[in-house]
């Protein structure tokens, strides 16, 4: 006999997958009496599920559309997958607060064992212009993968268009990074045969079993992952412009806020309230500019040129302000 919490969900399932259940089906298909279908029907309403029922020789059941979100039930695979989504849509800053939100109330009611791989999930966000064709990732795929990545593990895996990878020898590597850009998935890795950094598809990659052994963590050329996944796409699909000024500054904002209107800027969380931003413009001045869009505190890393076009992008607003009054009090 299923425990109920189990049993509920797979009557719920049935409710979803089907219009019309009898009473006897739904008994049937869970191996358990009509008397405790109806009683488990009427737990699904007190959780409010718009449940009907319709008159026939032994009874029936029908899901209606509500007009309120009732508590939700999922499996773990279900519920590894939305947590997944959610934070991936935090990290990217598609949707922002509510992503954020909801990830924390997922989280917080999942049982520990499932909180545990979520956490191990590190996510950085690379955030460009235009978006790319989502590409399909395996869930299991990307948990193993994260869990690697958190447990230092050297990996071996086939490197292919489908599931039955390349035909060559697998790829072992010491993943370092999993990154997010423009609707897909990429595992940044150390690639041990060929003695440089790799960055490869996650939609691609087919893990095989067993892992190696733990390996001392590198840092990737330039010590920033965004800068170089960005780098590394560089000039094949024009999303980055090589801008003769591209300056570094700190905003007091959170990256999530940030993301969606940075264009083709590099965007680093530095905590929950700050965020770290590379942007290139035209002009020092122009980007300068740019970057008092954000309506936010900003603290200039650099270079140099960028500090003074500040200076100067602030002299000349001050002379426009101070017109301004002037020729409002010359006004009758």
């Amino acid at each position: 006999m299923q425990k109920t919490s189990s049993r509920l969900l797979a009557l719920l399932s049935l409710l979803q997958a089907h219009r019309d259940w009898s009473g006897d089906d739904l008994a049937e298909r869970l191996d358990i009496t009509p008397r405790t279908v109806r009683r488990d029907i009427d737990r699904l309403r007190e959780l409010g599920y718009p449940i009907l029922a319709f008159k026939g020789p032994s009874g029936g059941y029908r899901l209606d559309a509500g007009s309120q979100l009732p508590p939700l039930l999922f499996d773990d695979g279900q519920a590894v997958a939305l947590a997944l989504a959610l934070q991936s849509a935090v990290t990217s800053g598609t949707i922002g607060e509510d992503a954020a939100r909801a990830l924390s109330t997922v989280r917080q009611v999942m049982p520990p064992r499932l909180r545990q791989r979520i956490d191990m999930v590190r996510v950085t966000a690379v955030p460009s212009p235009g978006s790319g064709d989502a590409a399909p990732v395996d869930t299991a795929v990307l948990m193993e993968l994260s869990r690697v990545v958190h447990a230092r593990e050297e990996l071996r895996f086939d490197y292919g268009l489908d599931a039955t990878g390349s035909t060559g020898r697998p790829r072992r590597v010491q993943p370092h990074h999993l990154v997010t850009r423009r609707g897909h998935w990429y595992l940044v890795a150390w690639d041990l045969d060929r003695a440089d950094w790799r960055t490869f598809r996650v939609d691609r990659v087919h893990p095989r079993t067993p892992t190696g052994p733990r390996f001392s963590p590198r840092e990737v050329p330039g010590g920033d992952v965004a800068a170089f996944v960005t780098g590394h796409f560089r000039g094949t699909d024009g999303s980055t412009a090589d801008w003769p000024c591209i300056g570094e500054v700190v905003l007091d904002l959170p990256a999530r806020a940030v993301a969606p209107f940075a264009q083709d800027a590099v965007v680093e969380e530095l905590g929950p309230d700050r965020c770290r931003l590379t942007l290139g413009s035209w002009s020092w001045t122009g980007l300068a500019a740019a970057l008092c869009r954000f309506d936010a505190d900003v603290e200039v890393v650099g270079p140099p040129q960028l500090t003074s076009a500040f200076a100067e992008l602030a002299a000349r607003c001050a002379n426009a302000a101070g017109a301004s009054e002037l020729n409002s009090t010359n006004v009758e």
